[in-house]
């Protein structure tokens, strides 16, 4: 949702954002934070093309990101393409909104631009194969990827993200032509939205269940987690989905490993697309 849709006051999206009973105190208040906390995922979307030049100011934003040591060891492929969305759309289990977008981008993990760099001077990147260096670089394109969120909803675009790239990473890996040492963390569905995909602000839990002043504390969770579940069974009841609270869904999705998609094989597939992972 862009700055010019984020019209409600402070209070009613902190409410909506958290529930009546959850909502915490106003403090300091601007446009941009408005628009952070009216983020919702999308996944309908008008054949609108966006304008032009678009691209290049979202991954400005992208590149204005933190990145460890500024060693920026992540990319981003970054499709229109009707055929490939398709492709990526069937790899993500049908995501039609992936078909509908006007822009589609994968989030790269790529040590492969350093590693590069590293035999043109003839030294040894004796960091790339371990495990802190592939973590370093997906964390850098998440960071990069919710800078560009966050500039395309102030933009009046909408997004949604899509992790399902990482149920075959190899084919991914296959449609752009990406080379070893480069790994697809996620897409990106960028447009704008139709009016039925707008849809609502979705609940969080509640900051003293995720927030912790000093140390670490689980006293107050199950009252929190019940509340957070009675606040989500209204919102899927707005929403006509499946009345299921919030414990219902993680233990469905986490308790089984059919949840995955495949993705319990990443180990295997890192290492075959040139991570050891040390």
């Amino acid at each position: 949702m862009g700055l010019s849709n984020t019209s409600l006051p402070q209070n009613e999206v902190l409410k909506k954002r958290y529930g009546e009973v959850n909502s915490p105190t106003e403090g300091p208040w601007n446009d941009v934070v408005g628009a952070i906390l009216s983020h919702r995922s999308v996944r309908s979307y008008k054949t609108e093309k966006l304008p032009d030049f678009t691209l290049e100011t979202l991954m400005a934003a992208a590149q204005s990101a933190a990145t460890s040591s500024n060693m920026q060891v992540w990319s981003v492929v970054s499709t229109t393409d009707p055929n490939k969305k398709k492709e990526l759309a069937k790899i993500a289990g049908g995501q039609k909104h992936i078909e509908q977008c006007p822009l589609f981008l994968v989030w790269l993990a790529d040590l492969s631009r350093n590693e590069r760099l590293g035999n043109e001077e003839g030294v040894e990147m004796v960091v790339n194969p371990y495990v802190e260096t592939f973590l370093v670089a997906a964390i850098d394109a998440a960071l990069a990827a919710q800078n560009a969120v966050v500039a395309a909803e102030s933009l009046g675009l909408s997004t949604v993200y899509i992790g399902a790239m990482r149920n075959n990473p190899e084919k991914v890996g296959e449609l752009f032509n990406l080379p070893s040492m480069v790994f697809p963390v996620f897409g990106l569905c960028i447009g704008y939205a139709t009016r039925e995909g707008e849809g609502e602000i979705k609940p969080r839990l509640p900051q003293p269940a995720v927030v912790f002043q000093e140390e670490y504390g689980v006293d107050s969770e199950q009252e929190l987690r019940a509340q957070y579940d009675k606040e989500m069974s209204e919102f899927s009841a707005r929403h006509e989905i499946a009345a299921d609270t919030w414990t219902k869904k993680v233990l469905a999705r986490m308790g089984k490993l059919s949840g995955m998609n495949g993705r319990e094989k990443l180990i295997t597939i890192l290492h075959s697309m040139g991570f050891p992972l040390r």
